[in-house]
């Protein structure tokens, strides 16, 4: 058995859910792969290469060893960086996100009174089925929505809660995150991993229109939770966004994790509780939550 994530294997977690973006992963080994060959082509064939390289293009030997054995260098670094990332990629697709998964349902302290919770761009589903399985563990009545910007991905979704034997607990549906389908405190708890940076992508992750994107995408999140209810989002980068977001609509008890190295950036857990009413000045109550 291979490397286990809490209590499960990696190789199991990886047949119910397998891995999204697997183009990324692909190119990534498959570069690894190229610069590998090369770089082997560079140490089998030095002294070739070199007269190759003092016929053409240098007029000393000196000079052709030094630019064989640079790019020799540089092209087994670059297989050893395209491997590392790689790896990471993995790591982070599967066993990582499935510990991130079981940390976020562990900080949400009641789940026997959820009776609604949201997943915001839910996936293969990981941290979905986590939640169904903790509300199915605590007897609770409660159910899940998944929700998901592909019908493909939610169909997947659904296949692999019948899998984990939570299909009872579990709702996926289509929608945009943006204007999410929901009335106003609909939910007890909203989830969401490495989703929310994907949004306004098309604007290019460092622009204001992405960044106004992210933070409206935040805003009907706090909507739809009831008072009371818990935030939970994992993401990449742009954490102390929202953190700032969050206490510019006065969000109570939000908690920020320690950084944690996903897909070869820094991504932090943020966890929030909405207040039973939310006071913007002296005898003035907020009650849209859009703003």
């Amino acid at each position: 058995m291979g490397k286990t994530s809490g209590t499960r294997d990696w190789g199991q977690i990886y047949a119910i859910y397998g891995i999204e973006q697997k183009h990324t992963l692909f190119f990534l080994l498959l570069h690894a792969i190229a610069f590998s060959l090369l770089s082997t082509v560079f140490f089998l064939y030095f002294h070739p290469i070199c007269l190759f390289l003092e016929s053409f293009l240098f007029s000393s030997s000196a000079a052709a060893r030094f630019a064989a054995g640079f790019f020799g260098a540089v092209t087994a670094l670059s297989a050893v960086c395209l491997f590392y990332a790689a790896a990471n990629f993995f790591y982070s697709a599967v066993p990582l996100r499935y510990e991130m998964a079981q940390r976020m349902v562990g900080s949400v302290v009641d789940w026997s009174s959820v009776k609604t919770a949201l997943d915001l761009g839910c996936g293969r589903g990981i941290l979905l089925n986590a939640v169904a399985t903790q509300l199915k563990k605590t007897g609770s009545s409660g159910r899940v929505v998944g929700l998901d910007r592909s019908m493909t991905t939610t169909l997947s979704t659904l296949r692999t809660a019948h899998i984990e034997g939570v299909q009872e607990y579990v709702t996926c549906r289509e929608g945009d995150v943006r204007r999410l389908p929901f009335s106003d405190n609909y939910f007890d708890v909203v989830v969401s991993a490495v989703f929310l940076h994907t949004v306004g992508k098309e604007y290019g992750q460092k622009t204001v229109e992405a960044a106004a994107e992210r933070t409206r995408v935040l805003g009907e999140v706090v909507r739809v939770l009831k008072p009371s209810g818990v935030g939970v989002v994992w993401d990449l980068v742009h954490v102390p966004e929202y953190v700032r977001r969050l206490q510019e609509l006065r969000m109570e008890e939000i908690r920020v994790s320690k950084r944690v190295t996903a897909f070869m950036v820094k991504s932090h857990m943020v966890s929030f509780k909405k207040p039973s009413h939310h006071f913007v000045g002296p005898g003035e109550v907020r009650l849209d939550w859009r703003c």
